[in-house]
């Protein structure tokens, strides 16, 4: 065979059923072995499109997700969706198209240094110049993308070694492992956890990735202990969970940041005290003790130095933490006044005025769509309002139900997404959630949905506006409202149309119910465009190097 052919063999031996690409000249001859492959590939109608695809592929089922394009602009246009995934620890591999290793360095036509450009983005970049390294390299990518702290890994294939002839060899490559936390660190851990008053579970995204949630929801139930969650983190502990508080953060519940600054000790699973989580990070949890789990060493003392650090494995790091614990009745006064705090705390939905009598709460839409969505719904969201008031108001079953653009906070990512998310897992409902000006930075790719007839459900929230920024410029930037007027958007009804993708607008509190029932019980792909008014704001939020519990509430 040639590396084309063995380049697919590869990723049939890891497998993989579907990629997600744009083709073009440097990566035609993998594209010429696709014709006769049993590989599904979708055509994505940008290459970022197809990056995104892959994001929501491997994030909806914790597989490692595929994506390939060609040399030049197709790799500078998978470039933003590989530091979404590295950003995010999503494990992606991308196979990219090279000229020729003769042209190379060159500036040869479509040439570019993907090795420079990527290595920044991503968790590692190859590029192949051998025909005999080929398949070495490709099974390294798969390993290096899923273990440990997962990432994306890109493997440049220069057109020669696509069609240079090659026998395949039998590689095996020792896998990874983590390493274990010490028996003393554990001690040390259930020590504070035993003397602590007021500890609070600080939950974040790489539960998920190290596939201990089940061992996650265990330890809050075995030992009462009131729990926050990241955004990355939504879906990891149960919703129904009464000392479960919410989100915390620059958007976070009131009860969620509350209890972080008064608790006295902070059990970190799986998060890395992010600024968007800590807010002032000097005065985050100003009087707790920190134990920090994690899987990544350069994420414990980066930001706060933990009294105790166990590093490792999840699956088995939180058990061997939860062995012999129990429910403390010393905690049960503090559990109290937490779950106090979410009564008092809890959000209302209703909007006060008469001049709002009428229009549409975005937040009430999407705490009654929450409500009635089959309960293996993928939600993806893009980034803005409605990202934020998706995580306040809709609850999921499952960290894998929710996905979204965190550390890099991409707008376009999530059509696309809900893309990869519906070709993963068919049998279930997708429904993307974007604002109108996230839509528009990929909505092409509602070609790929007409093409492979998929039933993603799209509910595009529309203030005419780019609602975060113009929030922003409303509150600190005296209210210059600086290049944030979308008002001239398109007809978003005649645009799906014209997709074949039917739908109907909304712009009165009465028709909400209508709306929402009339787009779960679409069988194909469908959009329900929501117009909302411009002034609604995402309510509570924290300003920039303030702490958490100075939230405004608008």
């Amino acid at each position: 065979m040639n590396g084309a052919q063995l380049t697919l063999d590869i990723l049939k031996q890891h497998g993989v059923s579907c990629i997600f690409g744009y083709p073009g000249g440097a990566i035609m001859p993998v594209y010429d072995a696709l014709f006769e492959s049993e590989i599904t590939h979708y055509l994505c109608r940008q290459e970022q499109g197809a990056a995104f695809s892959a994001l929501g592929y491997a994030k909806s089922t914790g597989k490692v997700g595929v994506c390939m394009a060609t040399s030049g602009p197709g790799v500078t246009n998978l470039i933003t969706g590989l530091a979404d995934a590295t950003a995010d620890s999503v494990p992606v591999v991308a196979i990219t198209g090279q000229v020729p290793t003769a042209l190379m360095g060159t500036d040869a036509f479509q040439e570019v240094d993907v090795l420079g450009l990527s290595l920044a983005v991503t968790k590692h970049a190859f590029q192949v110049t051998d025909v005999n390294e080929l398949e070495k390299t490709l099974h390294q990518a798969f390993e290096i993308a899923s273990s440990g702290r997962p990432g994306a890994v890109v493997v440049d294939i220069p057109k020669d070694i696509q069609i240079s002839e090659v026998n395949p060899q039998l590689v095996l490559l020792e896998s990874s492992s983590l390493p274990e936390p010490s028996s003393d660190s554990i001690l040390a851990a259930k020590q504070l956890i035993t003397q602590a008053h007021k500890p609070i579970l600080y939950v974040g995204g790489g539960v998920a990735l190290g596939n201990a949630v089940e061992e996650l929801n265990f330890l809050a139930k075995t030992t009462g202990i009131p729990s926050v969650s990241t955004l990355k983190g939504l879906g990891t502990v149960d919703p129904t969970d009464e000392n479960y508080l919410g989100m915390l953060g620059m958007h976070g519940t009131k009860a969620a940041n509350l209890s972080v600054q008064e608790c006295d000790l902070l059990l970190a699973i799986g998060a890395r005290f992010d600024d968007r989580v800590t807010g002032k990070l000097a005065e985050f949890a100003p009087h707790a003790k920190v134990i920090h789990l994690d899987v990544d060493p350069a994420e414990v003392s980066k930001l706060r130095k933990p009294d105790v650090s166990l590093l490792g494995d999840f699956k088995h790091s939180i058990p061997a933490l939860a062995r012999g614990l129990a429910v403390r009745t010393e905690v049960d006064a503090w559990r109290n006044e937490c779950r106090l705090k979410k009564a008092k705390y809890a959000f209302e939905y209703t909007m006060e005025g008469t001049e709002y009598e009428q229009q549409i709460d975005a937040r009430a839409l999407l705490h009654r769509l929450s409500a009635i969505m089959p309960n293996n719904t993928v939600v993806t969201t893009d980034v803005g309002q409605h990202q934020m008031w998706v995580a306040q108001h809709m609850q999921f079953t499952h960290p894998q139900n929710f996905l979204t653009s965190g550390a890099l906070g991409t707008m376009g990512y999530g059509l696309p997404a809900a893309i990869g998310a519906q070709i993963a897992r068919p049998e279930d409902c997708v429904i993307a959630v974007s604002g109108d000006g996230s839509f528009m930075m990929n909505v092409q790719e509602l070609g790929t949905i007409k093409r492979f007839n998929l039933p993603v459900k799209v509910l595009l929230i529309d203030n005419t506006k780019l609602g975060m920024v113009r929030q922003w410029q409303r509150l600190f930037f005296e209210k210059r409202f600086s290049e944030t007027d979308l008002s001239d958007n398109p007809d978003f009804i005649q645009l799906a149309n014209s997709f074949d993708i039917p739908g109907q607008t909304i712009n009165r509190a009465q028709d909400v119910e209508q709306g929402l029932q009339r787009m779960l019980q679409s069988s194909g792909p469908y959009l329900l465009h929501v117009k909302i008014n411009e002034d609604q704001n995402v309510w509570p939020l924290v300003p920039p190097n303030t702490a958490n519990q100075a939230m405004l509430e608008g």
